[in-house]
């Protein structure tokens, strides 16, 4: 007799795990894709394969520590622009803010032979003072940010001129590399380390350090929790005991305690500060922010999207000098890239966020 063979049976607990597995990779799926540096990664992989193709010499370990070295000076300061444009405001004092710094530490110690250390922390004092004022005007006055920052950038920018112009009789401050706790200064700020071949800056270390530490304290602390409060939705934050004011004016700090940090490798790596130097790199702190997925109104980024966009700066920036393109292309792809990151990072969120 032959046996029929009946269908085999579907287990409902086979079909369900199977659903919920599907269910979840689309979740895990949609959560990495709502990652604010997501765009900027996949900006970091093209930029790296484009360069790596055309350009021989940015294959080369000696090359790209050049690369990594402009990130980190870009970077530096992208990590306190990021933390402040995700607490919803702007500084567009940063740039000169650095210079200013600088020259504070070279004259006081050159002036009053003093020990460089001392005018380092000179210079800290009036570094992160100038951020305690951007923040105190902000919160007492009520006005936006980008005017207070704008009006603190031109303040600054005369100041530096003028009063190294009065004391120095030019543009430039005196070289210290003879004086007292120089080479200390030199070996924390500027030093570099040879490795096989490749040039280790410790501006790099320093940029990884803090970015670290930013990261821990964004994603791990209270205070990161408050940062992202206070951008989302400022009232919000205040009704459930979020200390705003202290929150904001100890953003704008942050920033001026890094102005300080990149003024002082500055001062210790050439031993002398042009006075104009600084005008407009507060836009690209703020573009290297953006391209990581910062946004504009605040309460969205990360430190990680932020040290990605300034590693695509610095690849950018040396890859058309190693491809031997015109320079002056520099400034165009930038802007190129700030334009594709907002919509791609717009774009990704409108994915990510649809059910």
């Amino acid at each position: 007799m032959s046996q029929t063979l009946a269908p085999r049976a579907t287990s409902p607990e086979g079909n369900g795990s199977e659903k919920a597995l599907r269910v979840g990779q689309r979740s895990l799926l949609r959560r990495f894709l709502s990652r604010p540096e997501v765009g900027s990664l996949i900006g970091a992989v093209v930029v790296f394969s484009v360069f790596f193709a055309v350009a021989e010499p940015f294959r080369q370990a000696s090359s790209f520590s050049t690369v990594l070295y402009a990130s980190s000076m870009i970077g530096l300061m992208a990590i306190a622009v990021a933390l402040l444009m995700i607490g919803g405001e702007f500084d567009l004092s940063a740039g000169v803010a650095v210079i200013t710094s600088a020259i504070t530490a070279g004259m006081f110690s050159y002036q009053l032979s003093t020990n460089v250390w001392v005018g380092a922390a000179v210079a800290l004092l009036v570094s992160v003072g100038i951020g305690f004022v951007n923040g105190l005007l902000l919160i007492r006055t009520r006005v936006p940010s980008f005017l207070i920052t704008l009006s603190m950038f031109l303040m600054l920018q005369g100041i530096n001129v003028a009063v190294t112009k009065l004391i120095t009789g030019g543009v430039a401050t005196q070289n210290i590399s003879n004086m007292d706790g120089f080479d200390s200064a030199r070996l924390v700020f500027a030093s570099e380390f040879d490795i096989a071949g490749f040039n280790l800056r410790a501006t790099v270390i320093w940029w990884l350090v803090f970015a670290a530490v930013a990261t821990w304290v964004l994603m791990r602390t209270r205070v990161g929790n408050w940062i992202y409060a206070v951008g989302g939705n400022r009232e919000s934050a205040r009704a459930v005991g979020v200390p705003v004011h202290k929150v904001k004016v100890g953003l704008f700090m942050t920033v001026g305690f890094m102005a300080w940090f990149v003024g002082m490798h500055m001062l210790f790596k050439f031993n002398t500060v042009q006075s104009g130097e600084g005008v407009g790199n507060e836009l690209l702190y703020i573009m290297a922010a953006v391209v990581g997925g910062c946004l504009l109104t605040g309460g969205y980024g990360t430190v990680i999207g932020a040290v990605i966009g300034a590693f695509i700066y610095g690849m950018t920036k040396q890859g058309i000098v190693y491809a031997g393109w015109d320079n002056n292309w520099v400034m165009f792809f930038v802007g190129a890239m700030l334009l594709t990151a907002v919509l791609v990072n717009s774009w990704v969120r409108t994915q990510a966020n649809k059910r």
